[in-house]
Formats: C-alpha cells, sequence, structure tokens
C-alpha cells in the first residue's frame, strides 16, 4: 500500500516539504486563502485521509476545510478556497456541510475553527459510498450518501490554518522519513545532555548560594528565582524563591513579582499557590514581559502594562493590557485554591502555553518574543506563591482529572466527604445516544445531538436510542434544538427493552410491537398500541427550544415530561434495563441530550435551574464581554474598541419581587450612551445575541436612557431614571414585582412602575453598552416584599391643604349630570356615565399641581376617568351649553386628556402606554395634573411622577376632568398656597425661567438666517463649502448629516438637491432630531434611529423608524437635481414638509423644543447644499396660517381637501404592533397554519387604534372602473404570498377588492390549492344558512355547474357574519385561555367576471351604511376570476 502524499499541483500560496506530506501557507499573516492542496491518489474506501495542524495564525477568521472531490488535480485549476469547487465536490467548513459550495448540513459535528495546534481532522469514503468526517480520530457520522468512486482528498489551509502534515495510520509506513527519525533521536539526546548540564548549573549555583558568593550577573542556565526588585508590597523570602504580598487584608494590589533572569526556550516556569484570602474580588494573574526588573517601573497590577506583556487574568488572555482572547483553557485563575499550581512554557516555536496542575491548556498565543521575564501579579485574593523546580524529589507531576481534583478537596476537607460513599465516588457514565440508529437519522456531537439531515426531504426512519440502559430515577431529557415547517407529526419520546446493537430499526417507533413505551401527540402507546388517548401536552406543538423527557421510576411507572412539568403517569410495570428513545418523526429534526450530571452544562435550560440558586450571569453572552469572578461580574474588556455587543442575562428566571441590582464599576469617556437594563421571557441559549438588546423586536422590556422600551419600540419616555447619566459607583436594580408591573431601582430608591403586564419568569438584561464597561452583581439582590397594586401607593398626597391653606375649587361651570358640594371642593355625577366635565376654578399657575382624590366607583360602568389641561377659558357664568358630553369631543380649543394609558391632544392619540391604566383607578387613589415651567405636562399617581405626557403646553390653561365611566366622585386634595421654603423655591425657579427665556428672545435675535451642517456627521459624509455643502462619497448609505445648530420655532431649512446617482434606489430623507448630535454615533440610516427622531421618507412620515402617516406630500424618492426640500417647526410645534416653497402641511406634531434638522443622503440622492433663507428669516406666512386656521377650524376637512388616502393592498403600515394585533398573531400560530403562505411582517392591524393612528378612510376604492369596498375595521390582515402564476401585477391595480367568509376547517384546503372554488364542495359555496346546490354525477353535470357559486362581498360587515364566518372557540395549553375567532379572506376579484345582487339573509336594516342591502353580494362562477391577498382573523372576546 502506497503512502499518503499531497499532489505536486497546489494552491498558489502553498509549498510542499517532509516528502510532500507536509504543506504550508505562504505569508500566512498576510494572505489568508490560495492555500488547497489535494492527495497524490484518490481514495481508498474505509481508510480515512488525516491531517495534523501544525500552526495556526490569529490574523484571520475561520480555519481549515476538508472533503473530496472528483476533480482530477492534475487537469485542476485549482480556485482560491475549497469551497470554490464544483462537480461533485462535499467541504466540511466549520460545522457545516456543503456539496458545491452551497450548505446542506448547517451543523453536523464539532467545529473546525476551534480545534488547536496539534489535533487532527480526516475524511474518509466508506464501501457503501457514505461520506464520514473524522475529528481527532472520532467519526462525526455521515454526512453525505452516494459519493462517487473516484474521489480525491481536499485540504484548504484557510483563515486561520497556516501549516499541515498528513497522519499516516496505514500498517507499515512511518509518518516521518528516516532522516527526521535521526533528526528526533538527535534532538532527544542534545535535550537529555541540556538538562544533565542544567542540573550540574543548579547544584554549583546553590553550594555558590550556601557560601554567600556574589553573583550579581545571572546566566542562562542559573535556577530561577524572584528579581530581588519587585513590587512596593512583596516580601521575598526562601531563597528569593516565595513571595508575599504584605497587608493583604488591606491593600489588593502592588504585589508584582518576575523572574530573576529570561526564561529559556521550553523552560517551565511554574508556581504553586500557597496562600489565598477571601475578602477580593479576582486573584492571581500570571504571565511573561519583555521589561527587564533592574529598570523597570513597577505597575500597580501587570494589567496596566501597555506594552511588551501577555498575561493569563481570570480565564482570558490579556496582550499588553488589552483583551486578546476571553475564553481561554478550560480553569478559571480566580476559582483556583491553595496548592494548585500554575506554569507556562514559551516554546521554541514561539508558541505560549500555559499550565494548571500539569494539564497543557494549549497555545495562549503565537508570536512570543525571544528575550522574555516570567511575571506574577499577587493581586485580589492571591498572597502567597513559592516557584516549583521539576528537578525537585519532592515535585509532583500529576495531571488532575476534574473528578480526582475534586475527590482531593473531599480529601482536604472531611466534613464535605462524610455523606459521599465509596460508590457514589465512583464516575457515572454520560448517558449518550447510541452510534447505530435509524436510516435518515445521524449522531454527532460526540453523541450529544441526534438528527435528521435531509428533513426536509423525509419524515421518519428517525430513531435513535441511548447508548446504555437508564438508571431507576434518572430522567432522560432531550432539547429540541430544530424544527421544519413541512410535516405533519412530530417527536416521540419513550423507553425500550430492545438494545440498539441487535434492534431492526423501524421507520417509526410506535411500529414496534414488543417492549417498547411511547409517548406520542397526546397519548402513550405500548407495544404500538394506543393505551392512553388524552394523556398531556400534545408533544405535535411543541417548538424550537422546547424539552420533553421520559422517567422511570423505582416502583415501575413511567412518567413523561414536557419543559420539565411531570404529565402523570403514563404507564405501569415497566422492567427495569430499559433504553431511552427519541423517534425524530416529522416536523422535529434535531435534538441534544441535557446532561444533568453537570449543573453548569452549556446544555442545562436556564429555566429548570432551582429559583433558590444565587443570581449569577449566564454563561451565554455577547460576543464582546467577559464573566468573571465566578459569574459576578461582566466587563467588556476592548471597552474604548468596542461599544456594543456586550450583552449578558441571568442565570436564571427572577422570581417575584426578587430585585437584581448590579453597580457600575467602569465606565469610558468615549461613546454616546450607557448602560441599558430590563428582562426578556427569551432563554439565553435560546437568544441570537444582537448588536443591542433594544434590536429584539419580542418579549423584552427595556430602559434606555430614560425612556421604556418594548420589543425595541418606545412606550414611554420621561421615566425618572436615566441610564444615560449614571456614573461609576451608581447602583441599578430591576424588579419585575407579583402584580406584573416592572420596577428600577437607583441606589436603592424605587423608581416607580415602568411599565405593566410583565409575564411571570422573565431574565434579567444588562446590556454593558457605549459608555458603561463592567458591573458587578451586588449583595444587596434578593426578594423583598412588594404590595400587590400595580399604582404607586398613596403614602402621601403630593399636597394636603393645612388649616391655613386655600384649597382648589372646582369651577361652577360644569356638565349637567355634576353636583357641587363641599365649597365646590367635591364633585359628584348623579346620573348616567357622561355629562360630566368639571374644570378648575382658576388657571394653573406655573409648576403648580391640581390633585384630586377618588372617593366613589362604581364598577357597572366601563372607560375611564380623563384628565388634562385645556386652553378653553372658562369661569363660573360661563353658559354650561358649551360643554359636551364627553371631554373627547373639547376640540374647539387646545385640549390634553390623559385616558386610561394614552395621551390625546383634540381627540387625536400622541402618545400610547404613557402611564398605568386610570381604569384600575381605586377608592382613594390620589390622581394630580401639572404643567412645568418648561411647557410639559405631568401626571401623578398617588405622589408619583409618571414623567413627560405633552409637551409645548401653553400658558393659563385650566385643568379638566371628566368623571366618565366607572368614577362617580372626587374631592380635591391640592391648595393654592405654598410653603414658604416651597414658594421661595418656586420663585427663585420663576426668575430663573424668566432669565433663560430672555436670554432665549436675545439668543434668537442673533441667531443666524441661515444655519450649515454639524461637524458630527456619517462616516461616508464629506462637509465643504464652509458648512454648506454635503456629499457622499461612497456607498448608499451611512451619509446622515444635521444641523449646526437648533432649529428656532417658524424658522425654515431648506437645502437643494445638487447631484443624483441613478443606480440606486430610494432617494432623500429630511426630518428632526430631538437631541443633541454631539456625541451621537450615526447609523447607517435614519430609519434605525431608536431615539427621539421624525423623518419622512418617500411620501410617508416616520417617528423613531416606526411608520405614523402614509400619502403624505410629494415622493422624495422621485426629487430631481434642482428641487429644493425644506421643513419647518411651527409657534405649536408642527413639523411641516416644504417642497419648493410649498407647504405641504402638518407632517407630524407635538415635536420635541429643541430639535436639529437632519438630512440622510441616502440611495440616489448624494449631494445637497443649503439655501439661505430671505433676510426676515421667515416662511411664506399668508400661505401657512391660512392652513393652520383651516385646520384649528376643521381637520376632518382638510384632510377631505387633500389627495385621499388610498389604502395600498402590496404594503403594510410598519408599526409597533398593539396588543390586539399580537393576540392574532398569537391565535394565527395556534391554528398551525404554517409560516410559509405569508409574507414575512406583512401585516396590518385594524382596530379602532392603529386605524385612527394610520389616519386611514373607512372606505377606499380599486381597480378599473373603480369600485368601493370597506376597509376590513376590528381584524387583523395577514399578507398571503402570491403564486407564481398569480397575475398579481395585474391585480394588485385593475381588480376590485372583497372579502369572503370561510371556516377554519376548510381554510387550510383553500391555502394549500390557492382556488377557493376547487374546495366550495365542502365550504357549501359560503354561507352555511344558504340553499345547497344539488349534486350531479359527472354524465349528468350541466355545463353552467362545472363551478360552484362563491359568494362575496365588499364589505366585511356582510361575509364576516355568523352565516358566513361562523365563530370558532381555539384553545391556548400553556394559558389555559379560550379565544373566539372568525377568520374571512380579502381577495382579489377581476372586473365583469362577477354579479352584484342583493343580500340573501333576509335582514331588513342596512348592513353598511355605505352600501345599499341591494349590492351585498358579489357572486361568481368563473375559475380563475378570484387571488387570495390576504388572511383575515377577528379576535371577540377580548
Amino acid at each position: 500500500m502506497m503512502a499518503l502524499k499531497f499532489h505536486n499541483r497546489v494552491g498558489t500560496l502553498v509549498t510542499l516539504s517532509n516528502n510532500n506530506c507536509t504543506a504550508q501557507r505562504n505569508h500566512p499573516t498576510q494572505e489568508f486563502n490560495n492555500g488547497v492542496v489535494m492527495s497524490a491518489e484518490p481514495l481508498q474506501d474505509n481508510v480515512p485521509f488525516e491531517v495534523r495542524i501544525d500552526k495556526k495564525v490569529n490574523s484571520w477568521s475561520g480555519s481549515i476545510e476538508i472533503g473530496v472531490t472528483t476533480c482530477d488535480p492534475g487537469t485542476l485549476k485549482f480556485p482560491i478556497s475549497a469551497t470554490g469547487f464544483r462537480e461533485g465536490t462535499w467541504v466540511m467548513s466549520g460545522s457545516s456541510i456543503l456539496r458545491d459550495g452551497h450548505s446542506v448540513i448547517e451543523e453536523y459535528g464539532a467545529d473546525l475553527d476551534q480545534l488547536n495546534e496539534g489535533e487532527k481532522v480526516g475524511v474518509m469514503r466508506t464501501t457503501d459510498g457514505t461520506l464520514h468526517f473524522l475529528v481527532n480520530g472520532i467519526d462525526q457520522g455521515p454526512a453525505a450518501n452516494g459519493i462517487a468512486a473516484k474521489v480525491y482528498a481536499v485540504i484548504d489551509m484557510y483563515g486561520k490554518c497556516a501549516q499541515v502534515t498528513i497522519v499516516d495510520n496505514t500498517p507499515g509506513t512511518n509518518q516521518e522519513n528516516d532522516g527526521i527519525s535521526n533528526d528526533v533521536a538527535s534532538q532527544l539526546a542534545n535535550e537529555f545532555l541540556t538538562q544533565l548540564s542544567n542540573q550540574i548549573v543548579n547544584d554549583l549555583t546553590r553550594n555558590v548560594e550556601a557560601l554567600g558568593l556574589d553573583t550579581t550577573t545571572p546566566s542562562a542556565n542559573e535556577r530561577l528565582t524572584f528579581h530581588e526588585r519587585c513590587g512596593s508590597l512583596v516580601k521575598l523570602s526562601n531563597h528569593r524563591r516565595t513571595a508575599e504580598r504584605r497587608h493583604p487584608l488591606d491593600e489588593f494590589n502592588n504585589g508584582v513579582v518576575m523572574t530573576n533572569r529570561p526564561l529559556k526556550n521550553d523552560e517551565l516556569f511554574e508556581i504553586r499557590l500557597d496562600v489565598l484570602v477571601d475578602k477580593w474580588s479576582g486573584s492571581i494573574e500570571v504571565g511573561i514581559t519583555t521589561h527587564n526588573p533592574s529598570m523597570l517601573d513597577f505597575p500597580a497590577t501587570m494589567t496596566n502594562m501597555r506594552s511588551g506583556t501577555i498575561m493569563m487574568s481570570g480565564c482570558g488572555i490579556l496582550t499588553n493590557g488589552k483583551g486578546t482572547r476571553r475564553e481561554y483553557g478550560v480553569y478559571n485563575l480566580d476559582e483556583l485554591t491553595e496548592g494548585d499550581r500554575i506554569g507556562l512554557i514559551r516554546k521554541s516555536n514561539g508558541h505560549l502555553h500555559y499550565y494548571i496542575n500539569g494539564e497543557d491548556q494549549g497555545v495562549a498565543s503565537n508570536e512570543t518574543p525571544a528575550t522574555i521575564w516570567g511575571v506574577v501579579d499577587l493581586y485580589g485574593m492571591a498572597v502567597k506563591v513559592t516557584i516549583l523546580d521539576r528537578n525537585d524529589p519532592n515535585y509532583s507531576n500529576d495531571i488532575l482529572s476534574p473528578t480526582q481534583r475534586a475527590r482531593s478537596i473531599f480529601r482536604q476537607y472531611p466534613d464535605m466527604y462524610d455523606e459521599i460513599s465509596s460508590e457514589e465516588a465512583e464516575p457515572v457514565e454520560r448517558l449518550l445516544f447510541h452510534t447505530r440508529c435509524g436510516s435518515h437519522a445521524a449522531v454527532i456531537n460526540n453523541q450529544r445531538t441526534a438528527h435528521r439531515p435531509n428533513a426536509l426531504d423525509d419524515f421518519n426512519y428517525g430513531v435513535v436510542l441511548t447508548s446504555r440502559t437508564l438508571r431507576p430515577e434518572e430522567l432522560f431529557e432531550v432539547h429540541i434544538d430544530k424544527m421544519v415547517d413541512k410535516w405533519a407529526g412530530s417527536i416521540e419520546i419513550g423507553v425500550t427493552l430492545h438494545s440498539p446493537n441487535d434492534l431492526d430499526f423501524p421507520s417509526t417507533m410506535t411500529n414496534m410491537r414488543s417492549g417498547t413505551w411511547m409517548m406520542t401527540g397526546t397519548g402513550v402507546m405500548h407495544n404500538g398500541t394506543t393505551v392512553i388517548d388524552m394523556y398531556g401536552q400534545n408533544l405535535d406543538r411543541l417548538k424550537a427550544g422546547d424539552r420533553v423527557g421520559v422517567k422511570r421510576r423505582g416502583d415501575g411507572t413511567l412518567h413523561f415530561y414536557v419543559n420539565g412539568i411531570d404529565q402523570g403517569q403514563g404507564a405501569t410495570g415497566v422492567p427495569p434495563n430499559v433504553y431511552g428513545v427519541i423517534d425524530l418523526y416529522g416536523q422535529a429534526a434535531q435534538t441534544t441530550i441535557i446532561d444533568h450530571l453537570d449543573p453548569l452544562s452549556p446544555d442545562a435550560d436556564s429555566s429548570s435551574i432551582s429559583d433558590t440558586e444565587e443570581l449569577r450571569f449566564h454563561h451565554v453572552h455577547g460576543q464582546n464581554s467577559t464573566i468573571a469572578n465566578n459569574g459576578r461580574t461582566c466587563l467588556r474588556p476592548n471597552a474604548t474598541g468596542e461599544f456594543n455587543d456586550a450583552i449578558v442575562m441571568s442565570s436564571r428566571p427572577l422570581r417575584d419581587n426578587e430585585l437584581f441590582e448590579v453597580i457600575i464599576e467602569k465606565m469610558v469617556d468615549r461613546w454616546s450612551g450607557s448602560l441599558e437594563a430590563g428582562v426578556t421571557l427569551i432563554k439565553p441559549e435560546e437568544l441570537e445575541f444582537p448588536n443591542t438588546m433594544t434590536d429584539i423586536v419580542y418579549d423584552t422590556w427595556m430602559l434606555s436612557g430614560a425612556a421604556i422600551m418594548q420589543d425595541g419600540s418606545t412606550i414611554r419616555n420621561g421615566y425618572p431614571l436615566d441610564l444615560d447619566a449614571v456614573t461609576v459607583g451608581c447602583r441599578i436594580g430591576i424588579m419585575r414585582c407579583s402584580d406584573g408591573t416592572l420596577h428600577y431601582f437607583l441606589n436603592g430608591a424605587d423608581q416607580g412602575a415602568a411599565c405593566s403586564d410583565v409575564p411571570h419568569g422573565v431574565f434579567a438584561v444588562i446590556d454593558l453598552y457605549g459608555q458603561c464597561a463592567q458591573v458587578s452583581i451586588t449583595s444587596g439582590s434578593g426578594v423583598y416584599p412588594f404590595v400587590d397594586n400595580n399604582l404607586p401607593q398613596s403614602d402621601q398626597a403630593i399636597m394636603s391643604p393645612s388649616s391655613s391653606d386655600v384649597s382648589h375649587r372646582f369651577s361652577l361651570c360644569c356638565g349637567k349630570s355634576i353636583t357641587l358640594k363641599n365649597n365646590s371642593c367635591t364633585t359628584a355625577r348623579s346620573n348616567g356615565y357622561n355629562n360630566a366635565i368639571v374644570f378648575s376654578s382658576d388657571p394653573l399657575k406655573r409648576d403648580e399641581i391640581f390633585e384630586v382624590r377618588i372617593d366613589q366607583v362604581c364598577r357597572v360602568w366601563s372607560g375611564s376617568l380623563h384628565i388634562g389641561l385645556t386652553t378653553l377659558a372658562i369661569s363660573d357664568t360661563t353658559p354650561a351649553s358649551i360643554i359636551p358630553p364627553s371631554a373627547l369631543e373639547l376640540t374647539s380649543k387646545l385640549t390634553w386628556l390623559i385616558t386610561g394609558s394614552e395621551v390625546r391632544k383634540n381627540g387625536f392619540v400622541i402618545k400610547e402606554n404613557y402611564a398605568p391604566a386610570l381604569e384600575r383607578l381605586e377608592v382613594g387613589n390620589l390622581v394630580g395634573i401639572r404643567r412645568v415651567s418648561d411647557g410639559t405636562l405631568h401626571l401623578y399617581i398617588n405622589g408619583e411622577d409618571m414623567g413627560v405626557a405633552a409637551s409645548n403646553i401653553p400658558k393659563n390653561v385650566f385643568v379638566v376632568v371628566d368623571l366618565y365611566g366607572p368614577v362617580e366622585m372626587i374631592s380635591v386634595t391640592s391648595s393654592c398656597s405654598w410653603d414658604p421654603s416651597l414658594l421661595a423655591s418656586q420663585q427663585s425657579q420663576s426668575i430663573t425661567s424668566e432669565l433663560a427665556e430672555a436670554a432665549e428672545l436675545e439668543a434668537e435675535e442673533e441667531f443666524p438666517s441661515t444655519i450649515g451642517f454639524h461637524a458630527n456627521h456619517g462616516k461616508n459624509i464629506l462637509i465643504c463649502n464652509g458648512g454648506l455643502t454635503a456629499e457622499r462619497t461612497e456607498s448608499y448609505n451611512q451619509g446622515l448629516i444635521v444641523t449646526s445648530q437648533p432649529l428656532r420655532k417658524k424658522q425654515m431649512f431648506q437645502v437643494r438637491v445638487d447631484h443624483l446617482t441613478p443606480r440606486w434606489s430610494f432617494s432623500l430623507m429630511v426630518g428632526v432630531l430631538g437631541f443633541s448630535p454631539e456625541k451621537y454615533t450615526f447609523p447607517v440610516s435614519s430609519m434605525a434611529i431608536k431615539k427621539s427622531c421624525i423623518m419622512i421618507q418617500g411620501n410617508a412620515v416616520y417617528n423613531s423608524g416606526c411608520k405614523i402617516k402614509e400619502n403624505y406630500g410629494p415622493n422624495l424618492d422621485d426629487l430631481q437635481v434642482g428641487h429644493v426640500i425644506g421643513i419647518m417647526v411651527d409657534g405649536e410645534s408642527n413639523l411641516h414638509l416644504f417642497f419648493n416653497g410649498v407647504d405641504q402641511g402638518v407632517a407630524a406634531r407635538d415635536v420635541p423644543g429643541s430639535c436639529y434638522g437632519v438630512v440622510d443622503l441616502y440611495g440616489k440622492c448624494d449631494k445637497v447644499t443649503v439655501v439661505p433663507n430671505e433676510d426676515s428669516g421667515e416662511s411664506p406666512e399668508p400661505q401657512y396660517k391660512d392652513k393652520e386656521k383651516a385646520e384649528k377650524e376643521n381637520i376632518e376637512e382638510v384632510l377631505k381637501e387633500k389627495q385621499a388616502v388610498s389604502e395600498s393592498i402590496l404594503g403594510t403600515v410598519v408599526m409597533r404592533p398593539c396588543e390586539y394585533a399580537k393576540t392574532c398573531s398569537k391565535v394565527r400560530s395556534l391554528m398551525g397554519i404554517p409560516d410559509g403562505f405569508f409574507l414575512e411582517q406583512q401585516m396590518t392591524c385594524y382596530c379602532d387604534s392603529c386605524h385612527k393612528l394610520r389616519a386611514e378612510d373607512l372606505y377606499l376604492r380599486r381597480g378599473e372602473p373603480p369600485r368601493e369596498y370597506s376597509v376590513p375595521l376590528g381584524w387583523c390582515r395577514y399578507i398571503l404570498k402570491q403564486r407564481q402564476k398569480a397575475p398579481s401585477f395585474v391585480a394588485s391595480d385593475k381588480w376590485h377588492v372583497a372579502y369572503y367568509g370561510t371556516q377554519l376547517e376548510v381554510l387550510r384546503k383553500i391555502l394549500d390549492t390557492g382556488d377557493i372554488h376547487a374546495c366550495s364542495d365542502q365550504m357549501g359555496g359560503g354561507s352555511i344558512l344558504l340553499p345547497q346546490s344539488v349534486a350531479f354525477t359527472e354524465k349528468s353535470r350541466p355545463d353552467s355547474s362545472s363551478l360552484r357559486q362563491i359568494v362575496m362581498s365588499p364589505t366585511i360587515r356582510y361575509t364576516g357574519c355568523n352565516e358566513f364566518s361562523p365563530k370558532f372557540k381555539l384553545l391556548d395549553s400553556k394559558t389555559k385561555k379560550t379565544f373566539h375567532v372568525r377568520v374571512a379572506l380579502q381577495v382579489w376579484l377581476k372586473p365583469g367576471s362577477y354579479k352584484t345582487g342583493p343580500q340573501s339573509l333576509g335582514l331588513t336594516d342596512q348592513i353598511d351604511p355605505q352600501f345599499s342591502n341591494n349590492e351585498l353580494e358579489w357572486s361568481t362562477k368563473e375559475h380563475g376570476s378570484v387571488l387570495l391577498h390576504g388572511l383575515l382573523i377577528k379576535i371577540e372576546n377580548l
């Protein structure tokens, strides 16, 4: 048999040596590819082709790739990498399998990118044509079938891999040639002589020291000791072989010691930990440095050195003080105990290795200088160390396994060892999968994981058994890693008496007729026969991330578990010695065994950890973060170079009322933004960590700055705690209370409820973002008592009037159902639920609070109290006739109201989820309203400020309270007079405010009429022309620019389009920024700004990336060179867009008071210039005033005068999903309809709130000729993917829109076929009440009856009723909640293919006010005349 060699023809950068057995890539630190080599001969069946990694570099990502190809190396034109091969090539790259450059298996086996020098990787073709890969001799399982008989091995020395050597294991061959063998023998002889001479020199050195002779100049063979120069607190003893830090309980640093001479190549420098103290965080640090100790100014800690130094600290490697490897080796220096040994060696090839208790931890650094000194830093807990000598007879050279280490600890501490018997001390065989399994299954990941590699092509033959029998009371549990959304059925689990070595594996385990018990779906089967029909949770509804398990108890009963919950007794009389079974059937594609023997195993689910376990940071975290101090400290090592990707989470879910508190230990003054904190339902193991946690769009609540964000969208601004303003030493706490509210704490002080309805079982989240670089968990974390009420407790009112105070009172002008009492300080609603508006008798003064107490509540009524401010002038003599029945109808003057949890201005919602819902107010609760001197409106509940509700509130406003719904009586608790000290403080604030206003007026007079661009901008921007011209120099994004100064009100800011690049899509965006851009790091596009930012893109308006208005103004994507675009904030804080000087009306309201103009040079537009304003600096006033006047008089009329707003059937409004939309999406998931039918993120909610927020019309027109249809108010629509044959490009514009009611039972068939006619026989023609057609045979069917008549309607009010869309019940098995649901379809209907007729339900009342009852039914028999467009879902019991 010929020896294995590489072929002579290789990649352009490859050099062969060692008789073509070794290959190296030239210039590995400068080039990362062109390193392909191939075997000289085709592979022999069942003979592995293995190589050893000789050298790696850290310059690149990626590493070795290996595979086979049918290409002949003699004629092949070598590609730059193995993934470039085609024509029958299979390559393993990382942990994936690629065929002809395309991925076919994402997760196959061990990750080749993680292999170190000295490790082996191989490839083998078996006689049956199956391809296997090997890592360190371990078969990773079958990777592919049907491999050609003649294939060559392919090795790609890619990225980090720089050199490989063939490992030839064939009999009769030698891995090295004779010359090399001689070299090895010679090297061994030289090493022996060197060691012998070193021993002699060391003995002589000891004799010289004993005689007291001077040896000031260390020789290369001098015995290693510590240098006499060391840290200021170090004391040397034992002939300078022992170092000890003085005052260890008072000082933690200044303990650096170094070796007396440079280390030789391959010389072991090893120390023993003698003494530790349990006081400080951190411990010993060991490394090397090029600095000579005779000349070094010793630092307080060696990690402060910025040159020539490599240190191991904790479990990471630091080079010149910066982290270069976050996770190194298997030990953490901070967790070592007294007696442990730490060593290091610089090998002759320049590699640095560390040794812990004699165990090599691998390569820590590839390129180490030749002249280095050993360094030990006695930091933190480390107090005393001693240098060890391998030549010492007492030296222990044992390498302890983790089990042996644990036993040695028990021997040192007998009190920990008392209850451990000798039997328990024996190692227990881990539970693994057996490699023999079903023909469509494969076992990978060291037998921990089983999967179906081709899960999209087959659904059965996926049976896998455990490698041994289960012990009594042993839980066999697996984690579902991957599912496919294609087949019916899913995972099945159980036990069997059959051994995997003897079993003839069936297609599914439920086909076994002996010795087998399985749980499948909701039932339990024994030997293929169902013994329990309805047993537990349905396994067919499990998702990726769920867990399922089985346990045979000592009494012979069998129990199944779902997500750790015992489903009860599933079988009895199960004999011992059974194997665990997993059947990867249907949707189940991959599972991994959860190792319960190792509580810190990454496979263990965080949610299964006992909630009594002490809180730590989870071991799974963002890539730029590091966990230290036994899980209590988190840091961003490269804090000045990276600002994100540093998310960490708690090790387990928080208990109710449990405080998770961290202290900020380090910050950097470089970035904008800082720490972000919150909670999430997502388990750390299932989270794909984003750049920042606010990018997560589900099940996450975060505090960013002073903004509360849910699922990536801001739900509340102005929270009392601003995380961007915290400093080092501040303590930040998070608590999920038992009432579902989320509270934050600053230095132990509760900052109030941030949001409500946070579910149980959330993990705490800390995002080390921006300036925040390090935090640690404090001892203050724990469970605290908390009152179960989501409203702040009324321990004290904001103001309680004393006998000398004059109480606020209500005006005598009030609603007709109001009765005033107690000198107009108490008001009650006498009848009904409305007509109960009351006002304050006087306008609010500066910073004055008007507060009322709830005296009487009647839960017969729904709704909530309304409270706010109005500019309507009120006096006791004002006629009551001007007062409407509800405060929401106060629109004649500017009025701001807080109702429920919303803030409204003149009836329009301007802020959602602002505060706890006022519907929950109880008797005794206090509610207050305040206009602050900065013009903002604040709400107070039981004395707690809820933050800014609205801004730009004018002076001299009256309080308005509407006793609407359940609140029937209130009393004033606030007063007009203030405490003298408070009055003095208020006067001081008033003077300060007046001075500020005067300074602002003076500044406005000096304000330049033309504003240039700010020096801080996107990275692709070039500013020129004195700051007036901006140009995007490359790409299509990173083109954000802002004004150099904030915009004044009524000041126009305009830019002219100078240049366009037609090859890009989209174009210029303009808007305003509500914060200073001074230190802001601009994202790639303005749509990614999540803080206060309003932008106009195309013909839509966006607020912080969420669309708030459509069909506004001209389409900015169609701008041409020379067009002028301007923005202006008017006197009432409304944003206007100007196109070539023409005002396009209000784009957004309640713009922040101090805002900067923003221009995003995106897509086509790459150059603009500021257009100077006229001398007056004012905007075109007459036209603007006319439009404003029209808006104030009748907002709806102005909207109707503008171009009709048409709904885009193909488009979808992108907004933060409301609670109704989230519930509808959950119901859609429960219905079991695969996501593949729908376009991603194409969902529109038509609930009342979302519809009003989009300001859409209730009726729209579409088609040729145009026909009217109604908007599906109260439903949620999900856009369906169009089939390739469907002429959607025609239907979207020219066909009419209609609605079709259907039933859940036939909905799936409609979606599968895409044709309503095909399913009409089962559906009964639409209505379940309409007469059914006569059944025909194929011979007797008339021509006209080939298709059943389909009934649709232009209004959902008709086809969404019970006769067409019957209501059905859907149970959520997790929450046990039942939903009453209707389903319908929105369709495109071909003009001329249908007939219009009257309604056939016999109703007399008009069904839809826009349509006559005589034209409600649109019916058709024509095939292909109906195209499905969207699924509609309605929930009626919310």
